[in-house]
């Protein structure tokens, strides 16, 4: 803000005094106008990522390997990008979302398309909207939820965001089997996610946030998926022009519901043994990103 000499504005205040009330408005509006407005957040704004390992809600997103065996290793490195088209001041945005994935067969990209309203609420900062997974390899994938978001930001304590999403479409990211056949859905399962952050050191940022699948009734009931809660915390550090590091902790509860098989069976006629992995087990996970 320009801060403005005394000694003008009393030279002003007494001329305007001196002739009319309507020279002092006249005054004031040239003033005002004077002001240099704020500059206008970009419309389009873009950002692309390398990581380490792509989990989503807890869960890897890479877990196809040889002989279509679960991949053990932590390293399982992916490439995203989306873009964002803000109109203008309305509040109303749209927007996609890519990264490379490798979790059901024939399918290597996941595609996020989503639109929706951001606005004030007292404190709050609502965000209300939509958005559609997309599996072009594999459409027993897709899914699209419902969501709804508020956020509290305070200088001392640091922002809170609690985001509730709901599915409409018939299954839940395939969980449910409903394009195989199964008769089953999974429409109605929630996820609930709590984050916090917080700059901690000049260019430092605290990030955490726990989050809660709630399967839907038949995908409990029929299938050997649990309901579960999933973690991520680390910190992001800002290089500047766009560019940061995140190093993080990332990983779900409820490890052997989601078992799948990282090999073949062995059978010792008394006992088998089959090595199983878990796509919510913890990782340590490095992404850079640059936002454009």
């Amino acid at each position: 803000m320009t801060h403005r000499s005394a000694v003008p504005a009393l030279i002003v205040l007494a001329t305007a005094l001196t002739t009319s009330g309507v020279a002092l408005a006249q005054t004031a509006a040239t003033t005002d106008a004077a002001a240099p407005a704020a500059a206008p957040a970009p419309n389009l704004t873009g950002n692309v990522s390398l990581t380490t390992n792509y989990k989503f809600r807890g869960q890897d997103q890479d877990m196809i390997g040889r002989n279509d065996y679960a991949k053990t290793k932590g390293f399982k490195p992916a490439i995203q990008g989306g873009l964002d088209y803000a109109f203008g001041d309305s509040g109303f945005y749209v927007g996609n979302w890519n990264s490379s994935v490798n979790w059901q067969k024939g399918n290597s990209i996941e595609m996020d398309v989503y639109g929706g309203y951001k606005f004030k609420a007292g404190p709050m900062d609502m965000d209300v909207g939509a958005l559609t997974y997309i599996y072009p390899g594999n459409s027993a994938g897709n899914t699209t939820e419902l969501y709804v978001g508020a956020t509290y930001t305070n200088d001392a304590i640091g922002s809170f965001t609690a985001k509730y999403s709901h599915t409409v479409s018939k299954d839940y990211f395939n969980f449910a089997g409903n394009k195989g056949g199964s008769g089953l859905k999974g429409t109605n399962t929630g996820y609930l996610n709590l984050a916090y952050s917080k700059e901690i050191f000049p260019k430092v940022t605290l990030k955490a946030a726990v989050g809660y699948t709630a399967l839907s009734s038949d995908i409990r009931r029929n299938t050997p998926y649990k309901s579960y809660v999933d973690y991520n915390i680390g910190a992001a550090y800002d290089f500047g022009n766009g560019l940061s590091l995140t190093g993080s902790v990332q990983g779900a509860n409820k490890k052997t519901a989601y078992n799948t098989a990282a090999g073949p069976v062995y059978d010792f006629g008394f006992y088998t043994v089959q090595q199983v992995y878990s796509p919510n087990k913890a990782r340590f996970i490095l992404t850079l990103t640059k936002t454009l």
